[in-house]
């Protein structure tokens, strides 16, 4: 048989590495012929829009130099399949690709939204009695999918948070004047990836000062004493705060995406605007923005690993006849350590998200207990040996005609 593989939603350091570990396992398998990467993900297979990826990647270099590189090599999309007893028509459209294609397992890298295309097109294909495997790959920097320990790209994302808000707490420290930053992480409704800044405090900083995550209630005027109160102790505040925190309307743009969700910026600009107008000290906003998704020259070598594992496993669980299921990892031991991969059910995870635990946001609401730290910092250990071409870290891609 054939197999088909595909990417969708936000782009992530760790997502190519997943890519790569369905390829090479796939390569393994004497039952497994042509490997089909299915363009912008759902969608190439609606358009039949495939490319055989045998035909570019061909050595252990380009493996190893695609393991590397950041965002969708096969470009993604955020395509929401409808109910098939509404509409059955993409449902067609998919089936005839895949029978044309003599595609027998079909595997999704992306998150919850992702979850739920493999969850649909499984249920689909079990009432029409069509053997085709369906597994999907956990990738999100959120951080946010139910069952699974974490999820691929997340290591890597707060790797680069924790490292950037260090060295901006370094550029704060050199004037004498009070000053407060405010930094802005991405995190729609789960605070994890704000969260991990906080990694900071077992490197013995103080900072960050004070960090906003969406699980815990946030009113203006309690973040407004939070700042003074921290004045009074720092000379320069350095404040971390999702970008999902609950904010006036107008702050942020109001337009969502096919699954319903807000397209977020905003709540660093506006809190520093209340900050200059009631506190008038220097003060400032970062917006991290897409960065802290591709920054593969400071990704995790764990978080890259595990996302090649995660993928290389969904192959087996496809060829062990199973379908319907994302692979999720199962933490055994924080020292040393250690994780397992299972199969769960994508229903179990489809449209879910899993938030951060009580536990680890401090009694005020306003900084992360020491809690997280056990859980953080295994997925941020270990560097790779990025290859670089005049300074600058290579990356894999795909010609944009083999893409349109």
């Amino acid at each position: 048989m054939n197999i088909a593989v595909a990417q969708s939603g936000g782009p992530t350091c760790a997502i190519n590495a997943s890519l790569v570990g369905v390829f090479s396992e796939a390569l393994k398998e004497p039952k497994i012929d042509a490997i089909f990467g299915s363009v912008n993900g759902i969608e190439g297979i609606i358009e039949n829009h495939l490319i055989d990826l045998k035909a570019f990647i061909n050595t252990n270099d380009d493996m190893e130099l695609l393991r590397q590189t950041p965002s969708t090599v096969l470009g993604s999309c955020r395509y929401k399949l409808p109910d098939y007893k509404e509409d059955e028509e993409t449902y067609k459209k998919i089936v005839k690709t895949m029978k044309q294609r003599r595609i027998g397992a079909f595997f999704y890298i992306g998150g919850n939204d992702s979850m739920d295309t493999v969850d649909k097109l499984s249920a689909y294909f079990a009432e029409k009695k069509i053997d085709i495997k369906v597994i999907g790959i956990p990738k999100t920097i959120d951080n946010d999918l139910c069952v699974t320990d974490h999820t691929p790209g997340f290591g890597s994302a707060a790797k680069y948070v924790a490292a950037t808000m260090h060295e901006i707490v370094r550029d704060s420290s050199v004037y004498s004047i009070p000053s407060v930053t405010i930094v802005e992480v991405m995190g729609r409704h789960a605070g994890w990836l704000t969260a991990s800044s906080a990694v900071l405090h077992a490197l013995g900083e103080s900072a960050p000062h004070l960090v906003y995550v969406p699980e815990a209630e946030f009113s203006l005027d309690k973040f407004m004493n939070d700042v003074r109160n921290q004045m009074a102790k720092h000379k320069a505040v350095i404040v971390a705060v999702s970008e999902g925190m609950e904010v006036p309307d107008g702050v942020q743009s109001g337009v969502v995406d096919n699954f319903g969700h807000k397209y977020l910026s905003g709540i660093g600009k506006y809190l520093e605007e209340q900050v200059r107008e009631q506190i008038g000290c220097k003060v400032r906003s970062i917006e991290l923005n897409v960065m802290q998704r591709c920054s593969s020259h400071l990704c995790s070598r764990t978080d890259i690993d595990e996302s090649e594992a995660v993928g290389a496993a969904g192959v087996r669980c496809a060829l062990a006849g199973n379908t319907g299921k994302m692979m999720a990892f199962r933490r055994v031991k924080d020292m040393p350590y250690t994780v397992v991969i299972e199969a769960a059910d994508s229903s179990l995870i489809a449209n879910k998200e899993k938030f951060l635990p009580r536990e680890y946001i401090n009694s005020a609401g306003n900084n992360i207990t020491d809690a997280v730290m056990s859980y953080f910092m295994p997925l941020i250990q270990g560097e790779l040996n990025i290859r670089m071409n005049m300074g600058i870290p290579m990356h894999f891609t795909l010609h944009e005609s083999v893409l349109k």
